[in-house]
């Protein structure tokens, strides 16, 4: 993160703040160094999960988009899907379309993201054997919300709803459990700070905020963490 001039009538950047003429702008230098997929990569899992969660956090950390397929327990659409896929009812599963790995084991996961979209290196907050547990540990507050299948009008047929956010922020989180829980496939743009897509977003709507939504289903598009559980619930939710 680096402070500059804000000088009025120039480009409109991206800045966590601005004061006194000067703003703060953050780098991204070392993830543009690294290799991007070029489609999404796919994970079957849910929020309720700290394995699952050690991942989300990998890929927060790698900058990495993903498609997630919601696997709640005693969900009908993708549980199966993923059974299928893999073999077996462990989660999370990842499926990468552009080299067609599959694979189990979210310290493998993590592994593989490092070699293939980073620097080869896992972070040591993911990386040791007690990360299982503090993500465990952080999931509790919320009580195994976004563990439990809802009944829900989500088909195979329906499209992936585009879901900007990062991981650690809370707001994406009572966001996500919904998403969890009636089933909602949704493509995570992943957008923690340093990200270069916070400028994507700042471009494309005038405003930097996490989370927003864009449903390709409805054509509708939101912010505020509020109004998007009303919207699944009242869209999805059977």
């Amino acid at each position: 993160m680096q402070l500059v001039d804000d000088v009025e009538g120039s480009a409109q950047t991206y800045s966590v703040a601005r004061f006194n003429g000067k703003k703060t702008q953050e780098s991204s230098a070392v993830i543009a160094s690294w290799p991007r997929p070029a489609q999404p990569l796919e994970l079957y899992e849910f929020q309720a999960c700290p394995f699952c969660k050690r991942v989300r956090e990998g890929a927060t950390y790698f900058d990495l988009d993903t498609v997630i397929y919601p696997c709640p327990r005693d969900g009908p659409t993708w549980r199966p899907k993923a059974i299928a896929l893999g073999g077996k009812a462990q989660f999370p599963l990842l499926r990468d379309p552009n080299t067609g790995t599959v694979m189990y084991e979210s310290n493998d996961i993590l592994k593989y993201m490092a070699e293939k979209y980073g620097d080869g290196a896992v972070p040591s907050g993911l990386s040791s054997g007690v990360a299982p547990i503090l993500c465990g540990l952080a999931l509790l507050p919320r009580a195994g919300n976004g563990g439990k299948y809802r009944r829900s009008k989500v088909t195979e047929a329906t499209k992936p709803l585009i879901f900007w956010a990062y991981e650690a922020s809370p707001f994406c989180i009572l966001v996500r459990e919904v998403l969890t829980e009636l089933e909602i496939p949704h493509i995570v743009r992943t957008a923690a700070r340093g990200s270069p897509k916070r400028q994507e977003l700042l471009a494309e709507q005038g405003l930097f905020q996490v989370p927003f939504l864009v449903d390709p289903n409805t054509g509708r598009s939101m912010f505020e963490s509020s109004y998007m559980m009303e919207y699944l619930e009242s869209t999805y939710a059977a």
